[in-house]
């Protein structure tokens, strides 16, 4: 038996402070929009401006310039960004 699993990205969700991010193989990936601060930081208008990218296994946000992989997403990596607030406070 062969399981397909297929990463890419489907739609995106922004409710409340969460990101959900549905996949082709049916998944959902949600998780914390303060964990990017660029998409925390963002009006509803540009977070609602995203597209697909890198063949389908990316999301980009081109006016806060933000890009999301469907990868970092599963390994439950954050923002760089992110990284840099915490500790410089």
């Amino acid at each position: 038996m062969s399981i397909l699993v297929d990463l890419r990205v489907k739609n995106v969700i922004i409710e409340d402070d969460n990101l959900a991010v549905e996949i082709m193989d049916g998944r959902t990936i949600k998780t914390l929009l303060a964990w990017f601060p660029r998409l925390f930081n963002a009006s509803k208008q540009q977070l609602n401006n995203w597209q697909i990218s890198g063949g389908g296994y990316g999301i980009h946000w081109e006016e806060i310039d933000e890009d999301i992989s469907v990868e970092g997403l599963l390994r439950g990596a954050i923002s760089p960004d992110y990284k840099k607030t915490i500790t410089t406070n």
